[in-house]
């Protein structure tokens, strides 16, 4: 008899599960976008009505510390004072002073090819990931510390970059803040979380050393970002400005590291995969950037000619981006108008509808591009399909959008194409790529989509030091 007034029990608790879990289910449906004209019509012409991201949708959702505090970022925090003064902080201390950037940009492009120098000593093969991810995190790290930050600080830092953006892509891709969803992902988010303690004790120490050390330049060019966000005021209840809580520096912090290293890094990877794959777009490329190097035959790599004077790099990127957009879709709560927009919603919840933006979708939609599968930078040269097309999508169009659109794009865009850019430019003059031995095939370019949009089969090439 208490037997079965234990399974009656139990199968109550489960009903009742069963029933919040589908009631939340269908409170949280998440509508998808894949159509460049219906993301123009929300993103552009609605801006105003898609500011914010779903408040159950990671990554809100992990966006508060153990002891309650919201480590809110630029990408989390709700579009309003707060967020403009974080989103004008950035812009204006370090994303507008790329073009100054040249020697640091040249450091790390040295100490890249340093590292494939070495490594191709033994045989020739290399795994492409982890020297080209090391590389861009050393130089977000500068950016963001300054130039006292020891290697072995540095490398632990990296690592649980590293880590947190795997276990972010592990998630159930489904999570729609749903009971269901919280349960699939339980421990996924406890790994997490003990990756944010990690970040805390790693950067408080250094954001402590830089208080005492604000007036040292990294590099003796720029301000390291976080000398800016420790002189920073926010908005508070009382109508002043107070300083930012440690809780928010190192939320801030790693939104910085984070998207730095990851959108470049996977950018790197796939632009070299393809470039393998089409020994003639590489041959074409390096024509252009050996142009450039000195009657040495030694490259600078100067900011301005990065950005305005090789368009045939320029195009290698943007087909890239295109094809593998970093981030594989953007989440936006949609109101009023700009709900309308998205069509097939019959009723908008208070909160918002849950909008999933496909940028892999957009950028290979068969309407807006002529053979959309294909690697094809010529499409982006004057004369070319995309000619007029950038990263960022324009006033009247949106046929690729992989750093987001509207107001809540991301504004490291330009910072993001100089880092890939002038990266790519010293690996193409310092050495050929071709197929690993195993890859007769052809390389392996199957997508998968988790916080970053990284290949499947990571890719190894076969490097040759270029004299």
């Amino acid at each position: 008899m208490e037997f079965l007034m234990l399974l009656a029990v139990l199968l109550c608790l489960v009903a009742g599960m069963v029933f919040h879990t589908r009631r939340a289910h269908a409170q949280a449906t998440i509508h998808h976008v894949a159509d460049p004209a219906v993301a123009h019509r929300a993103l552009i012409e609605n801006a105003d009505d898609l500011l914010n991201r779903p408040a159950a949708i990671f990554p809100v959702a992990l966006a508060t510390w153990s002891n309650g505090e919201r480590n809110d970022n630029i990408a989390t925090v709700n579009h309003g004072p707060h967020w403009r003064v974080l989103r004008c902080n950035l812009t204006a201390e370090v994303l507008s002073r790329l073009g100054s950037l040249a020697p640091l940009h040249e450091e790390a492009a040295q100490a890249l090819v340093a590292d494939f120098s070495a490594r191709v000593l033994g045989g020739g093969e290399v795994a492409v990931r982890e020297p080209v991810t090391t590389a861009v995190f050393a130089l977000a790290a500068r950016l963001c510390f300054g130039d006292f930050v020891d290697d072995r600080h540095k490398s632990a830092m990296g690592r649980v970059i590293r880590d947190s953006i795997v276990l972010a892509g592990e998630l159930n891709p489904r999570f729609d803040g749903s009971m269901l969803s919280k349960m699939a992902n339980c421990r996924g988010f406890r790994r997490i979380s003990a990756l944010l303690d990690r970040q805390v004790e790693l950067y408080l120490p250094l954001i402590a050393a830089r208080r005492q050390a604000r007036s040292q330049l990294c590099g003796g060019i720029i301000r390291p970002y976080v000398d800016t966000l420790l002189d920073l005021r926010v908005p508070d209840s009382n109508g002043a400005g107070r300083p930012l809580r440690d809780g928010e520096l190192v939320g801030l912090v790693f939104e910085f590291l984070g998207t730095a290293t990851g959108s470049t890094a996977a950018c790197l990877e796939w632009t070299l995969a393809h470039l393998i794959d089409q020994p003639e777009v590489q041959d074409k490329l390096r024509r252009e950037i050996n142009a450039e190097a000195d009657g040495g035959g030694m490259l600078s790599i100067s900011s301005k000619s990065i950005r305005s004077g090789m368009p045939y790099l320029n195009a290698v990127v943007l087909e890239s981006l295109r094809m593998h957009p970093p981030v594989p879709f953007i989440m936006r709560s949609a109101h009023g108008e700009g709900a309308t927009a998205i069509g097939g919603a019959t009723a908008v919840p208070v909160d918002g509808l849950s909008v999933r933006f496909d940028l892999g979708g957009i950028g290979r939609d068969g309407k807006s591009w002529t053979d959309p599968d294909k690697f094809r930078p010529e499409r982006f040269l004057a004369g070319g399909e995309a000619e007029d097309v950038g990263p960022a999508p324009g006033p009247k169009e949106i046929r690729m959008m992989p750093f987001g659109a509207g107001h809540r794009h991301c504004p490291g865009v330009n910072m993001g194409m100089l880092h890939i850019k002038c990266f790519l430019a010293a690996l193409l003059h310092g050495f050929d790529w071709a197929p690993a031995g195993d890859c007769s095939g052809g390389v392996d370019m199957t997508e998968l989509d988790g916080f970053v949009k990284i290949m499947e089969q990571p890719l190894s090439a076969r490097v040759t030091r270029r004299t």
